[in-house]
Formats: C-alpha cells, structure tokens, sequence
C-alpha cells in the first residue's frame, strides 16, 4: 500500500510521533510508499529530509494556497532549487482556496500559475488543492495544465468527477471519503477508473471514520483503502496493486 499525500512534519507537532515512529508504524500496516508534501520552503526542506532520511518516503514541493501570500520570485525560486532534488518526485500542493481569506486571490493564482509552470519544467506531477474554488481551480488546470498529470488531491467535490475523469486528472481519496455523511464521495471512489485511483491520508488531519478520535497517521491510510476497495467490489490486495501500480508510474519510484 501507499500513502499518497501526508504531512509528517506536521503529524509531529506538539509533541507528536517523530517521523522515524511514524515511518516504522506504517512499515508495519504495509504501507512501503510515502509521499510527504511541501507547503512552504520550510515544510519543503523538512519533506526533503524525511525523504533523505528514510529509503520509503519522497517529498512533494509547493507553496499551498494558504500562505501564498505575497508569493514573489523568491518564493519561486525556493521551490525551483528545492524541486530539483532527486528525493522530489511530484510538484504541489498548490492550487486555489477560497473557503477562508487567509491569502489574497491574486496571491494565491500567482502561485498556482508558477507551480504549474514549475511541474511542466521539471517533468514532475501536479498536485492539487482545493477547497470552495472548483470552478476556477478546474479552469485554471483546463487552461493551463495541459499534457501534465494532475493530482486532485482529498478529493471532495463528487458532482465533478466526471468532469475531471475528462481531462484525465488522477483522484486521491483520502479518510473523508469513510465518513458516513459523505455518501455521495463514497458512490464517487467506486467509479474511478482503475488507471486513475490513488489513497492518502493528508495526514495528520482526516482520520478514517474506525480511527476518527486519534490524530491521523500514514499507517491510517490502510482503513481508507479497505473502505475504497469494499465501494468499489475489489479485495484490498486488488487494490494494493492498483494504487501501488499508479504511484510507481506518477512518482517514478
């Protein structure tokens, strides 16, 4: 199994697992892959030296919507030297949102515009996020994205899926999609192409529903995975092979 999407720099804050336990705990669950994500030249470093640490993980580098404030060439430049690392294999997250004001959105389309770029120069995967901004995430992508592969990372805008399937974007569901109010993602993970399915934990948030009270782990990424499988017919070792095949092929690891 893998995770593709996880923060563990922030899974440890205040006291939490160190990445060395949490790599082990996931060792353990059987999860043998892990994508830890950049969100700032800060957390890109620490991704980097998780990634340098441990032969299991490798690092996303981006900027998130979230602190994209007063994103500049410096900024971009950061991300450039820092995605040039052969531990990064993806680009992200960077996208759009919209859902509280903590970045202008000037700001936030001016980083997500130069992550784009940055991902077609480096020959790297697009990781995506959004949240109360769909529309003008999916037109940014179908204006600009072109020939990349495209991550949606947790996703969670089911009514769009087939838009997105469209353009031929890969889906990440992440332990939201376990939780009994979000029938409607559910339905959605049992309908993505084979070719086009990933699992992530965005850990350390979205716990999977049977772990709901705990701070969320990438060993946690086998209950949404067995949720996914049980939603779409398959036994998990099926699944195993599917999302481990789509990894290998997006990340090059």
């Amino acid at each position: 199994m893998i995770d593709a999407h996880t923060h563990l720099d922030s899974c440890g804050a205040g006291g939490g697992p160190s990445p060395a336990e949490l790599v082990s705990a996931a060792t353990r669950a059987g999860v043998n892959r892990i994508l830890t994500i950049g969100q700032d030249g800060a957390t890109g470093r620490a991704a980097l030296a998780a990634a340098d640490a441990f032969p299991q993980v490798f690092a996303a580098i981006g900027h998130h919507p979230n602190k994209a404030t007063g994103f500049d060439d410096g900024h971009l430049a950061e991300l450039q030297a820092l995605a040039s690392h052969e531990r990064c294999r993806a680009i992200g997250e960077t996208g759009l949102d919209f859902f509280r004001d903590y970045a202008p959105r000037a700001d936030q389309e001016r980083a997500f515009h130069a992550q784009i770029q940055l991902a077609r120069d480096t020959d790297k995967p697009l990781v995506i996020h959004t949240r109360a901004a769909e529309d003008d995430t999916i037109a940014t992508l179908r204006s600009r994205a072109d020939g990349l592969s495209v991550i949606l990372h947790c996703f969670s805008m089911p009514e769009r899926l087939d838009e997105c399937l469209a353009e031929g974007w890969w889906i990440s569901f992440a332990g939201n999609v376990t939780y009994p109010k979000n029938e409607d993602l559910a339905a959605a993970a049992a309908r993505v192409p084979d070719d086009k399915l990933l699992v992530e934990t965005d850990a350390p948030y979205l716990t999977p529903q049977p772990m709901r009270k705990e701070r969320n782990q990438p060993a946690y990424v086998t209950e949404t995975a067995h949720f996914v499988a049980q939603q779409r017919g398959q036994t998990y070792t099926e699944l195993e092979a599917i999302v481990e095949r789509n990894a290998a092929t997006l990340f090059r690891w």
